[in-house]
């Protein structure tokens, strides 16, 4: 049920048409839920069809052309009431860990290129971070809707850093490893 509440945050800090919105979503939100541009434009009507959005007045007939959206006082309400939900962790998914747990068994054929592709990607990623840190938070930034972007950005930062470290040890370990045959 996020990907409403992600298209209520967004338009509640700008009300946008849905190529804007998803041209906003890849460049914030998406990085940490992502969604579809069909996604987006089909929860688009949905919120519509619930009352929580509207389309808003066009000067000009509308047809062909982008309907911007705004968020109503229903819509705000349920994103307010959805803020203050409780929900538990959900339990990590990951590929890369799982193969780890198949190459104890089978042996890492493969794993460390693998490993190494990975490092390069969240390192990119890191720097992407970085580099919005840098730009968008500078010092004395520090509203309060600043400060809590800013937290939502660190929690990205601190994942990056998180999987380099494990990547990083993984493949150390991985080197240290002798060269029989797993399950020896």
């Amino acid at each position: 049920m996020s990907l409403p509440h992600a298209i209520l945050t967004a338009l509640l800090e700008k009300p946008s048409s849905g190529l804007e919105l998803t041209r906003r979503f890849d460049k914030s939100i998406g990085y940490f839920w992502s969604a579809t541009h069909q996604q987006i434009y089909r929860e688009l009507g949905k919120l519509e069809d619930a009352g929580l959005i509207r389309a808003l007045p066009s000067p000009q007939p509308t047809r062909g052309q982008r309907k911007a959206y705004e968020v109503l006082p229903a819509g705000r309400a349920e994103l307010t009431a959805w803020v203050g939900k409780e929900e538990d962790p959900k339990p990590i998914r990951s590929a890369l860990l799982l193969r780890m747990r198949a190459a104890a068994v089978v042996g890492p054929q493969g794993l460390q290129a693998e490993l190494r592709r990975h490092l390069a990607l969240h390192q990119e990623q890191l720097a992407e971070y970085e580099q919005i840190e840098e730009r968008d938070f500078p010092a004395g930034r520090d509203g309060a809707q600043d400060r809590m972007r800013h937290l939502v950005l660190r929690g990205g930062i601190e994942l990056e850093t998180f999987w380099i470290g494990w990547i990083t040890e993984a493949l150390d370990t991985m080197e240290q490893l002798p060269k029989s045959p797993a399950g020896d």
